[in-house]
């Protein structure tokens, strides 16, 4: 990567895990290890650069599974140590911001950030690059680790989220083409989201995905007992999609309106979901700007983990030779 943009980007998808719904750590800390200098080789021949033309080394430090997370900071110091180069790690989810901004020269602070993934779902205000304020996240479950337990009890493959949408997008057709989720069928409830809340309340921006999921598997329970439940599944797929869509555009909405910050940053592998982007447009209108990455920059990768490590090196920060992968690693800058 250079001022240019993405020179070389090499990604590996792990489809080992589909056979166990879900990721199995001790299988992605392998695979991170057996292929992690091929992916290096891929990229820097796509970029058409050597080793002498590294000048720095950036890499996921957290959070995330510690194992996988340790392949890539123990390579990474290898790396650097050995060529003399400068070492930064990188907070997982401050790349996906860094990551929609590769893209989207509109995508810079100020800002309003949602990071939607499997493992975080976090609403803050970006005053400027590496100067964050946390407004609010999900206090229970993901929204995209919603949509992978979701899809599982559905009787739906891993990963979940494509498979929610793909379901959603089959029952508006048998509607005729009404938009995703208008039905509303089964009448979900939207966890944390009420008329009463109020700027200052706890709940105002929080988020909670566990009740929702719950409710989802209630419904599932009785319509499989009628003997129902799989000619319900799009409906049910799109419902809950709609439910979590309505939660995340409205406490989003609510911080542009709070804040007066009209740029709308999304990032992180649930950015892919078309009904997500549809949503927050919708509920933003004219009130706002909404970036979204394209689907090979919402998933993990490592030109946005690039992007964040740039900027931080060029303000001459440095990690010690005893980085260390951290699961729960805080996210920086947080005012």
């Amino acid at each position: 990567m250079d001022e240019h943009g993405i020179r070389g980007l090499a990604i590996a998808s792990q489809d080992a895990h589909a056979a166990f719904g879900g990721v199995v750590p001790e299988i992605a800390a392998r695979e991170h290890i057996r292929s992690l200098d091929a992916m290096v080789r891929h990229a820097m021949r796509e970029a058409e650069v050597d080793h002498a033309d590294i000048s720095g080394v950036g890499v996921t430090a957290g959070p995330g599974l510690v194992g996988a997370l340790l392949a890539g900071v123990n390579w990474a110091k290898a790396y650097a140590f050995a060529r003399g180069l400068p070492l930064l790690g990188v907070h997982h989810m401050e790349g996906h911001l860094f990551g929609t901004a590769l893209e989207h020269e509109g995508a810079h602070p100020p800002f309003i950030g949602l990071l939607v993934s499997g493992g975080h779902t976090l609403l803050l205000e970006a005053r400027a690059w590496g100067r964050y304020r946390l407004l609010g996240g999900t206090r229970d479950d993901a929204a995209g680790e919603a949509f992978d337990k979701v899809a599982r009890r559905l009787g739906l493959p891993y990963p979940g989220g494509p498979q929610i949408q793909r379901a959603a997008e089959r029952s508006a057709a048998a509607a005729g083409g009404a938009a995703v989720g208008a039905a509303g069928r089964f009448r979900l409830p939207r966890p944390m989201l009420s008329r009463r809340d109020l700027p200052g309340d706890p709940a105002y921006y929080d988020m909670s995905f566990s009740g929702l999921k719950t409710a989802l598997a209630r419904v599932a329970e009785q319509l499989e007992e009628e003997g129902a439940l799989a000619d319900a599944v799009d409906d049910l797929a799109a419902d809950f999609q709609e439910a979590v869509v309505d939660v995340l555009a409205e406490k989003t909405r609510r911080a542009v309106e709070q804040t007066g910050c009209r740029r709308v940053v999304l990032g992180g592998g649930v950015a892919r979901n078309s009904r997500l982007r549809e949503g927050l447009a919708e509920r933003l209108g004219s009130s706002g700007e909404l970036y979204a990455p394209s689907p090979r920059l919402a998933t993990d990768n490592a030109a946005m983990i690039a992007a964040a490590a740039r900027f931080r090196l060029a303000r001459g920060e440095r990690s010690p030779w005893s980085l260390n992968a951290e699961a729960a690693l805080a996210f920086p800058g947080l005012a």
